[in-house]
């Protein structure tokens, strides 16, 4: 089989030059791991309280700016470790296919992480200085995913960190800032976010896994197989649901969260299309629909928490 060429990759992708180069940098379509939970963690206070509205919007592009400048780290580090070349999918490409300077890159994603420091600040000074503790955690745990000697995306436990921090630390602390206080009810709501969010690392390592495994990396999709982890994406999905009709049954989430279920058809398709595939190219659908189910649910969550605000209604 002849290498596939810098540009065959490219037209296959459907990749385009000039600013779409720094787009595809930024992926998109990561992006609504940061949105959701900072959507949600809001809309659950809405229920208790008016919202502050510039809090909110600090809050939201603070964690946008967090997930990006991941995203770049990533591709950074990703490159140095020799992991990224012209034929890999799934990543931004700006280093090994658009000419990207790595350094810039680096300078980029910590540019992003100073202008979120300042929106921290900036939220601190609205609330509490304790939310600064917990969001320099954050910010660390996001450089070291692909940074430092140990990321953390090359264990078993990138699912696990990305889930616990990018869903239920960020719903948490979007509840905080707004009630300041802590709610079990914000925490309990955060798990089938967290697990969806986690969902998408695992969908991205099974698609990798072959690449990953020939690199060292440890993660779960490798330590249990292509089959075995697709069976876990799948168990996760409905993991998810379960946990959302068990609270909507117990009161913790409105009757109208029963809209959420409209996510399912999105997670089948996602499950389906990581079944018998072998080329990391044939599962991007698979992933992207990984991705949808992610912000399919946490929209529909959020927009059900607004209805119940609008239009209570008790079991």
């Amino acid at each position: 089989m002849q290498p596939i060429e810098k540009n065959d990759v490219k037209s296959t992708l459907k990749e385009k030059d000039g600013f779409h180069v720094w787009w595809r940098l930024l992926r998109p379509h990561t992006m609504t791991a940061s949105f959701i939970p900072v959507f949600v963690g809001t809309m659950v206070a809405s229920l208790e309280q008016s919202i502050d509205v510039l809090l909110f919007v600090a809050m939201l592009f603070a964690s946008i700016l967090i997930q990006v400048a991941t995203n770049m780290f990533n591709e950074y580090y990703d490159y140095v470790r020799g992991l990224d070349n012209e034929q890999s999918v799934g990543i931004g490409g700006a280093i090994v296919r658009d000419g990207v300077a790595p350094k810039t890159v680096l300078t980029t994603a910590f540019s992003f992480y100073g202008v979120a420091l300042l929106l921290g600040i900036y939220i601190c000074m609205e609330t509490s200085w304790w939310i600064a503790v917990i969001g320099a955690v954050c910010m660390l745990c996001g450089y070291l995913y692909t940074g430092g000697p140990f990321p953390i995306s090359a264990s078993p436990f990138g699912e696990f960190f990305a889930g616990l921090f990018m869903g239920t630390v960020i719903i948490g602390i979007s509840y905080y800032i707004q009630i300041e206080a802590v709610s079990s009810k914000a925490l309990l709501i955060s798990i089938p976010v967290a697990i969806f969010i986690g969902t998408i690392l695992l969908s991205n390592n099974i698609r990798d896994l072959k690449g990953d495994k020939e690199n060292g990396r440890k993660t779960i999709a490798i330590l249990v197989g292509h089959d075995a982890a697709v069976r876990l994406l799948a168990t996760l999905f409905f993991l998810s649901f379960v946990i959302t009709a068990v609270f909507i049954a117990l009161g913790i989430l409105p009757i109208w969260s029963l809209l959420t279920f409209l996510a399912i058809k999105k997670a089948r398709d996602a499950y389906k299309g990581f079944i018998g595939k072998t080329m990391n190219i044939e599962m991007i659908p698979a992933m992207v629909s990984t991705a949808k189910t992610n912000t399919i649910y946490g929209f529909l969550l959020g927009i059900s928490l607004i209805i119940q605000l609008i239009y209570p209604v008790s079991l």
